[in-house]
């Protein structure tokens, strides 16, 4: 684990001068709105306390020399011709990132990068959206890039797409970027129209319980629902005009063409409309300050995710059930793409460290596997620390 210091300090040391730029990129949990955002739904995210830190510079030279500290690699990357991808996945986040702004005309320049961070990877908080956004935020201020924060996270997704291969919703990128502290992001994921949600909490506080877990059925399924879903709306089309995407579909819609999807595919469509509607049940909660409706809404997703996406785990599903026995609990789930990661908690803050020490020691009885726990604080997004300009 890195902080700001640590990182600067390595920069120095590897290059022997002190960075020009430095970068504050943040990690980001969702409250609710899982697998909503490529079926152009609704999703809730929020920037979190868990960050990448990027200290750069620009070298003068034809290339980028990068050192990824959590993990001691280091990389360079020719800006002569065409990028080729890397056999290093971190290091296709990057040169998807190059590769947008070249598209867009934009000229550049070798940089020297050293970045590093206390955001868990394989946690489900988007470390590969903090990675993208941090790095297109050094290329933006290094260049002076005439580019809106919107802007950024719509070119990040494109890198997703284009060069690193991942099909991807945009809300990662989007709430890393647009966080807000104290606040949600009601995000449109058809439109990007945007509106901040007041998060008071109360007595309750949101803690994330890593399973440790990750497992290798992630990318191919995430593809599968993918097309699942586009499955879906190509039967009710046949139906429904109107209808573009699963955003354009209720529950009842899917309800009266059951036989006509197919099981599988009747499934998929019933969590995704469920899952819009219980997300604009949780805003106007919130909206009103009743937390403690919130809670049974996450336990709802969750079922949802287990029993009708099937992209939950044995692991997260121990740690969710857990939770509901818990007295301090009112609401859990499973957070981020599935198959492993965290599970997301709104706790009793006054007994959050029972609930903490208890869940821990029960996961290690039942999985002989330490689990991690993170209270995490809504913060704001993505953005420059410190532009250093020598005369």
């Amino acid at each position: 684990m890195h902080n700001f210091e640590s990182i600067k300090s390595l920069f120095e040391q590897r290059f022997d001068s002190a960075p020009t730029y430095e970068i504050r990129a943040s990690g980001r949990i969702n409250i609710i709105g899982e697998h909503t955002d490529y079926n152009m739904g609704y999703v809730l995210p929020a920037a979190i306390n868990k960050f990448i830190f990027f200290a750069g510079a620009t070298n003068g030279l034809d290339h980028c020399r990068v050192y990824a500290a959590d993990i001691d690699e280091y990389d360079t990357i020719p800006l002569n011709g065409e990028f080729q991808r890397s056999s290093k996945l971190w290091v296709n986040y990057l040169l998807g990132i190059l590769d947008q702004y070249r598209q867009q005309g934009v000229s550049l320049e070798g940089l020297d990068v050293v970045f590093g961070g206390n955001l868990p990877l394989g946690s489900g908080m988007s470390s590969s959206a903090a990675l993208e956004t941090g790095f297109a935020t050094l290329v933006k201020t290094a260049f002076d890039v005439e580019i809106e924060k919107p802007e950024i996270a719509r070119l990040a997704q494109r890198s997703s797409h284009q060069f690193v291969g991942v099909p991807c919703g945009i809300m990662d990128q989007f709430a890393s970027l647009m966080g807000r502290e104290k606040q949600l992001v009601l995000l449109d994921c058809r439109s990007l129209e945007y509106e901040y949600i007041p998060c008071d909490l109360g007595k309750y506080e949101i803690v994330l319980i890593n399973s440790k877990i990750s497992h290798d059925l992630s990318e191919s399924a995430y593809e599968e629902r993918v097309k699942e879903c586009a499955e879906g709306v190509k039967v009710l089309q046949q139906f429904y005009s109107q209808v573009q995407s699963l955003r354009d579909v209720s529950k009842a819609m899917v309800l009266k063409h059951k036989e006509e999807l197919g099981p599988i595919v009747f499934k998929r469509c019933l969590y995704v409309t469920s899952e819009n509607e219980r997300l604009l049940q949780v805003c106007e909660s919130l909206r009103e300050g009743k937390v403690e409706e919130v809670g049974p809404l996450l336990f709802e997703t969750h079922a949802g995710l287990r029993d009708l996406y099937e992209v939950s785990c044995k692991e997260v599903d121990f740690l969710v059930d857990f939770a509901v026995q818990h007295p301090a609990v009112i609401g859990s789930r499973i957070m981020g793409g599935g198959f492993g990661g965290c599970s997301i908690n709104l706790v009793e803050s006054a007994r959050s460290d029972d609930f903490i020490s208890s869940v821990k020691l029960a996961y290690q009885d039942a999985y002989q596997r330490k689990a991690e726990a993170y209270q995490v604080d809504i913060v704001d997004g993505t953005d420059l620390v410190k532009s250093i300009v020598y005369s």
